[in-house]
């Protein structure tokens, strides 16, 4: 929210005697004040509310409006260092971790920092670690959105949820993170939805409008082609989080490699070039299980053999579709025939 909307409320909550709201516009110029280190003020700000009269609705902390029953709060653990990033990714990052912390300076120049940050891609590559690590860098929590509490059944009820949710996300600074964002973000062209989901959509894009620079929105999505055309306005930063590269999932393993006190008899490129096009979660998790099968042989087996045996392993596990050549053969003739149009395309649209 625009400092100047905080002071229009603030005066209305004064002249109508509304001592919930009078809370709650104070408690965000108070962490607004906070974020731009203005803490003498902050401070003053806080000894001044606490002079009106404390109720179980005008304590000083974030509104009790039941939007904490909609997120996830934890404090963030991971570290940007830590993570594997493309250089544009890690670069617009720390642009905006940058544009945090010198908030005052901005706002010095009549300028607000960027908060608003869309991240897509393929699961498994970091999203949701990126999100966190920004938490980490701006030392705030992280509030993750729980859609199971949030949607409802019935009519302009998940309106309502939403509305209490970020009415509890500007209380003070945070990163708020909305992961599988096509889950609400949905396109609303789309004839096949409900107006339900429309209005939905409509709110959802107006709440993120309106919330104050010291809110960092995160929104995660594997299908950004699923989202609502407007959806890509309101997010000042769009980091793609590809499928890594070979050479990335090869610095992932040898970091595995490096915590072993025994060598595991091959080179952590040659590993990565067993593993194939896969994830960074699919990485983690692989070398995480050599890692138990090793401790439960009690010496029985070297890391090398078990190695060795995970990487036979690895060869047979199902795959997307899009890559098992098993499930492409059994695939339906219409599906074969709409590849077989595409590719026909392609090749007119080469040779031309």
């Amino acid at each position: 929210m625009a400092r100047s909307d905080l002071l229009v409320s603030l005066v209305k909550a004064g002249a109508s005697g509304d001592k919930s709201t009078l809370m709650t516009t104070v408690e965000a110029i108070v962490a607004e004040e906070r974020a731009k280190s203005h803490h003498v003020l902050a401070d003053r700000l806080h000894r001044a509310l606490q002079s009106v009269p404390v109720t179980a609705s005008s304590e000083l902390k974030r509104p009790n409006t039941g939007g904490r029953d909609f997120v996830i709060e934890t404090e963030p653990r991971a570290n940007l260092d830590s993570l594997l990033l493309t250089l544009p990714a890690e670069q617009l990052t720390r642009q905006l971790i940058q544009e945090q912390h010198r908030a005052d300076l901005l706002r010095s120049q009549g300028m607000q920092p960027r908060h608003r940050v869309l991240l897509s891609g393929p699961p498994g590559n970091g999203k949701t670690s990126l999100a966190e690590a920004m938490a980490e860098a701006i030392s705030v929590p992280l509030l993750t959105v729980r859609y199971d509490a949030l949607v409802g059944s019935y009519l302009g009820e998940t309106n309502a949820r939403l509305g209490r949710l970020f009415e509890y996300a500007r209380a003070t600074p945070c990163v708020l993170f909305f992961d599988e964002f096509d889950a609400l973000g949905k396109e609303r062209g789309d004839v096949h939805e409900t107006g339900e989901i429309k209005r939905v959509v409509s709110f959802l894009l107006m709440q993120i409008d309106q919330l104050p620079s010291y809110v960092v929105v995160v929104a995660a999505t594997n299908h950004a082609e699923l989202l609502d055309r407007a959806v890509w306005r309101r997010f000042q930063l769009r980091i793609d989080m590809p499928t890594p590269p070979e050479s990335a999932v090869a610095v992932l393993v040898d970091r595995f490699f490096e915590a072993w006190a025994e060598n595991p008899g091959m080179t952590a490129e040659s590993v990565a070039k067993a593993l194939g096009k896969t994830s960074f979660a699919e990485v983690f998790e692989f070398c995480q299980n050599i890692r138990r099968r090793h401790i439960l042989s009690q010496g029985g087996e070297t890391l090398k053999g078990v190695l060795a045996q995970e990487l036979k392993l690895w060869k047979t596990r199902i795959k997307p579709e899009t890559n098992g050549e098993s499930i492409e053969a059994t695939a339906p003739a219409a599906r074969r025939g709409k590849s077989n149009q595409a590719e026909n395309g392609r090749r007119r649209t080469d040779s031309a």
